[in-house]
C-alpha cells in the first residue's frame, strides 16, 4: 500500500491575498496536478471541468507554456488557462490567464 502513495505530493501555495492547496498525483507516467482554494479548483489536463460544473464548482484547466505536460505545481501556475466552466468565468476567470492569475481569483 505504501507503493500507492510513493511521490504523491503537497504543498501550501501561496497566492495573492490567501493560499491554496497543491497536489501532485502520479498516475503512471504523468501527473495530476491541481490546486485547490477555498473558492475552487485549477488543474492540468486531468481536471474534469465540466463534470465539476455539474456540481456547481468553479474549476480551470491549465495547458503547459513550455514542453508537453505540466508535471509540477510550478507548471500549473505558470501555464495557461485553456478551459474554464461556467462557475470559473463568474469568478472572472478567462482562456489565456495563467493558472496563477486564475487562482488569485478563486
Amino acid at each position: 500500500m505504501a507503493q500507492l502513495f510513493e511521490g504523491f505530493r503537497h504543498e501550501r501555495v501561496k497566492l495573492a491575498m490567501k493560499e491554496g492547496e497543491g497536489f501532485v498525483i502520479p498516475l503512471g507516467s504523468v501527473n495530476l496536478v491541481a490546486v485547490v482554494t477555498e473558492h475552487g479548483v485549477v488543474g492540468n489536463d486531468f481536471l474534469d471541468v465540466e463534470m465539476l460544473e455539474n456540481f456547481d464548482y468553479p474549476a480551470a484547466r491549465v495547458g503547459p507554456a513550455e514542453g508537453e505536460f505540466i508535471e509540477t505545481i510550478d507548471d500549473l501556475l505558470e501555464g495557461e488557462v485553456k478551459e474554464v466552466n461556467l462557475h470559473a468565468v463568474q469568478r472572472r476567470i478567462e482562456v489565456g490567464m495563467s493558472g496563477r492569475e486564475a487562482l488569485d481569483r478563486l
